[in-house]
């Protein structure tokens, strides 16, 4: 059976001064970064896919972005492989106190709020205290408000219910208008982002996670859009050279088969 020894050992020679990789050698936390991130969702769109074989090769290519951080941190002297585990262990330890805990602790069972209390309490040891604190910059921008204004709302900053997040939707409307107006790009964009912002606090009222919901609207539109180029080029037409009340029709069928 492969272990994970065997992972790092590949990693290690690939990092080898005298034998190694050049690439793999010229890399560094900066660089290998967006590979990281790039992994993580090509994770996450082989799940969307329900393509299970190539997420068991999506979930090998982000594990060795783990064996790589941690390989050109243990060359530096920060930390080791055993490290990240010994750290993620004690984390989820730590955070599931009616698994892991008291006996006590166990009886009780899980604790509504107690994950976020516990983040909170750790956050505490942490030079930066801010409820905001930990939300990563390098998340999607979607995500991250969904996060932001989950943060917000733990102190009662946040809408009471979705209908003034509604209201407040309107009111961003009103504002693109506005900006559009002043054909200020820069303002446009402030308000569009201002937009955005809120419609993921209405999701997030609503239960739903805006990041997958927007996936999955990506994912229909591209099948609905393939579907129509198909059946127009089956026809033997252009696209461009079609009037938009064509298009709309070939849509229209497109999304009743699809």
């Amino acid at each position: 059976m492969v272990k994970i020894e065997n992972l790092l050992d590949v990693m290690s020679a690939l990092r080898d001064p005298q034998t190694g990789c050049p690439w793999d050698l010229e890399q560094d936390f900066d660089t290998i970064a967006p590979y990281t991130i790039e992994e993580a969702y090509e994770v996450a769109d082989a799940i969307g896919e329900k393509d299970y074989e190539a997420l068991k090769g999506e979930l090998g290519d982000l594990l060795l972005q783990v064996v790589f951080h941690a390989q050109m941190a243990e060359e530096k002297g920060l930390f080791a492989f055993d490290d990240v585990v010994e750290t993620i262990t004690d984390k989820m330890l730590r955070r599931h106190p009616h698994v892991f805990g008291s006996e006590e602790e166990r009886a009780r069972g899980p604790v509504p709020g107690s994950w976020e209390a516990i983040k909170a309490s750790e956050r505490g040891a942490s030079e930066d205290t801010s409820v905001l604190a930990g939300v990563a910059r390098a998340l999607p921008a979607l995500k991250r408000a969904e996060k932001l204004g989950e943060r917000a709302a733990t102190v009662g900053f946040d809408w009471p219910d979705q209908h003034g997040v509604r209201d407040k939707i309107e009111e961003e409307l009103s504002e693109v208008a506005d900006a559009v107006g002043t054909r200020s790009p820069e303002l446009v964009e402030e308000e569009i982002g201002d937009l955005l912002y809120s419609v993921v606090n209405l999701a997030r009222h609503l239960g739903v996670d805006s990041e997958h919901a927007l996936s999955r609207a990506n994912r229909k539109f591209e099948r609905r859009f393939r579907s129509m180029e198909e059946e127009i080029a089956a026809q033997g037409e252009d696209m461009k050279k079609m009037s938009l009340a064509a298009l709309d029709q070939a849509w229209r069928r497109a999304k009743s088969r699809v």
